[in-house]
């Protein structure tokens, strides 16, 4: 279904609601021949019958309940943007059209647009205007930053990218039906989980699903919820916010999480008990990037009790080059203790003896609302799951 036949799509639906290829015929306007056609073209791609054609009219198989459930789910998505923008769009708009509407609100320009889809630029500029002619008003405004998707075209294309993620849903969905091992997963990865949750559970995960992808996808917050909201990105693990940046996601918490304070093994303040913060803004530091909450809290420690934020700051989210900087330099690191609890562990970093009280940042994982997960998605979510509760009970210890 890298190409599915939106009209196809609605007929199957139509059967599946109404158990009647003539019934179906009549309200999508085709021909019964039409009907036919479709089903079939659609029972080849998806590799199996999807109904079973009895006298009492036309079941969903097995096969079928599995496709109907997620082609239901990205066609109701899709069609209230559709009829938003133009009722008349629920009829006339395909596939590749929807397609160049999102690569052109996305790239603002016909022909970068063109070339990150590799077609030709007339190409994406015959469907655009295609759609703006069926939709009976343009939707792009020529800017002088390029051409700006109008709100109803924003509001389309990303109902759209969520439909075809649903698109590609379905395939692997029927895929585990049929026993294959395919379908992929795209995680967003904050620091921590990168270090202490994600390598455990996706070995694990490995051994029981060798043929499914995942993309490990990290940078900032920001860009990662951007991509979540998309569907280009299935779930985002790290730590959450408070409160909830937006409405259309919802956050599962994981376990919480302590700031370590931490300096190279031969610092003068290792082994020192109970530094006053005073004399530890005196250093410079090692911390993470402004914008995500554990920098948040290190700045709240400071003005919080009468002081300033050290001036000397280097922005950091790794473990290793932090360790690299405090064992080079006089610096002071703030992290995750459990990102630091390794390197604590080997003698490599020691943790400060301060008495300094921050609350525990909540960890855990992002989705978009309504996100339903494929079986080895499921499984792979499990293990993480799994990981985090272990990594709590080895840390309480």
């Amino acid at each position: 279904m890298s190409a599915p036949n939106l009209r196809h799509l609605r007929v199957f639906l139509a059967v599946a609601e109404l158990r009647s290829p003539t019934g179906a015929a009549q309200r999508c306007r085709v021909s019964q021949p039409a009907v036919t056609q479709s089903l079939n073209k659609l029972e080849r791609d998806m590799g199996g019958g999807l109904f079973q054609r009895t006298r009492q009219g036309f079941f969903l198989t097995g096969r079928g309940q599995i496709f109907e459930a997620r082609i239901r789910r990205a066609m109701d998505k899709l069609d209230a943007a559709l009829h938003d923008v133009a009722p008349r769009l629920t009829v006339t708009a395909t596939f590749s059209q929807l397609q160049a509407l999102i690569a052109m609100s996305e790239a603002q320009n016909f022909t970068l647009a063109a070339h990150n889809m590799g077609l030709a630029q007339p190409t994406i500029h015959r469907a655009v205007t295609q759609v703006e002619h069926a939709a009976g008003r343009p939707l792009f405004e020529r800017t002088s930053f390029g051409m700006v998707a109008t709100r109803p075209c924003r509001r389309l294309a990303h109902s759209a990218r969520l439909a075809f993620a649903e698109f590609d849903q379905a395939q692997a969905d029927i895929a585990e039906f049929d026993g294959r091992d395919v379908g992929h997963t795209v995680i967003g990865a904050l620091p921590l989980s990168r270090s202490v949750v994600l390598p455990e559970a996706i070995a694990r995960f490995r051994m029981q699903r060798p043929g499914h992808r995942i993309k490990i996808f990290d940078g900032p917050y920001g860009e990662m919820l951007g991509g979540l909201r998309r569907g280009d990105i299935d779930v985002i693990i790290g730590a959450l916010r408070d409160p909830l940046p937006i409405e259309d996601v919802v956050q599962e918490e994981l376990f919480s999480d302590q700031l370590a304070f931490l300096c190279g093994p031969a610092h003068p303040l290792a082994g020192v008990d109970a530094p006053p913060l005073a004399e530890l803004a005196r250093y410079g530091w090692v911390v993470p990037r402004a914008g995500v909450p554990a920098r948040a809290q290190f700045d709240a420690l400071f003005c919080d009790n009468g002081l300033s934020v050290p001036d000397s700051i280097v922005e950091c989210g790794s473990i290793l080059l932090m360790r690299e900087l405090l064992n080079r330099s006089a610096l002071l690191g703030c992290i995750s203790a459990q990102q630091a609890e390794a390197e604590v562990s080997r003698g490599l970093l020691a943790r400060l003896r301060t008495r300094i009280v921050v609350p525990a940042r909540a960890i855990g994982l992002t989705y978009r609302v309504g996100w339903v997960p494929t079986t080895a998605q499921d499984v792979l979510l499990n293990h993480i799951r799994d990981m985090a509760r272990e990594d709590v009970t080895t840390a309480s210890r």
